[in-house]
């Protein structure tokens, strides 16, 4: 696995962007023309009820339920564009599909809106599939999607707050488990360092583990013997009769003698040509 995986394009911020623009622009136009909007949301165990689950994410009650699922839309879409870009997509379109199914199947008899069904799905996914490859930088992104995001777990559960749908919420956590376990991502598995770490090692086979004595004591290696010592001639000692070489002693001997200087040739050096 290398760093290579991860690779920013504008589809990063622009994924984020666009969603979350769509439902300021759903919102205003509610708003504006008074569609009353929020009868498309989901209500549970209704033939009916089943077309809030595409549109429920897009419908929320007020501005300040609009604002609290804008902002972490925006970092967990881009983080999971970044760093699981073949399974943002799926992670997204089925996660508000299967959430919403959950909501559909376990909720109480009343409109549940909202993208925060979504939000805990995008929550669930990286922080569980960070920890489940094991590489650093994805485990360092699930511990701070928990330093961030930690206290929504308190919302999956009933009566904490009025007024929220903690149902959607269990359900977009228990999507983004389920989803963590289905897509698998080879690219970030982690690469082997050692022998040992290969599915194939055989410990009887390492010269390492064979010096372990069946009751688990390390056993030193004997002893190399010393090696045998050749001197230079120059500087074997006087007996050096009683030393064998494996091979001769070649000595080069160089002489200089220096050449003769011809007649004429004195003085020469102050000619100029």
């Amino acid at each position: 696995m290398t760093d290579n995986q991860f690779k920013f394009t504008p589809s990063v911020l622009a994924w984020p962007l666009y969603f979350v623009l769509s439902l300021w622009i759903v919102y205003w136009a509610d708003i504006k023309f008074q569609l009353h909007l929020n009868d498309l949301g989901i209500y549970p165990r209704t033939l009916k009820g089943l077309r809030g689950v595409v549109f429920s994410p897009f419908l929320h009650g007020s501005l300040e339920h609009l604002y609290n699922n804008s902002i972490p839309l925006l970092v967990l879409i881009a983080a999971l564009r970044y760093f699981y870009r073949k399974q943002a997509l799926q992670v997204i379109v089925y996660g508000i599909l299967l959430s919403g199914l959950f909501t559909w199947a376990i909720g109480r008899e009343s409109y549940h809106i909202g993208a925060s069904g979504l939000i805990y799905v995008l929550v669930s996914f990286i922080f569980f599939k960070g920890i489940q490859t094991g590489y650093y930088r994805l485990v360092a992104l699930s511990l701070l999607i928990i330093i961030l995001y930690g206290g929504m777990i308190w919302y999956i559960f009933p009566d904490v707050k009025q007024g929220i749908s903690w149902e959607g919420h269990l359900g977009g956590l228990l999507t983004g488990l389920l989803f963590s376990r289905i897509y698998v991502t080879p690219q970030y598995k982690k690469q082997i360092t050692y022998d040992w770490e290969r599915a194939d090692f055989d410990p009887s086979q390492d010269a390492f583990m064979k010096r372990f004595d069946e009751n688990g004591n390390f056993v030193n290696p004997p002893k190399p013997e010393p090696e045998e010592l050749f001197e230079d001639e120059g500087n074997m000692p006087a007996d050096s009769s009683t030393h064998t070489h494996s091979r001769p002693v070649v000595r080069i001997v160089y002489s200089y003698t220096p050449k003769p200087e011809k007649e004429g040739e004195e003085g020469s050096e102050n000619q100029i040509n």
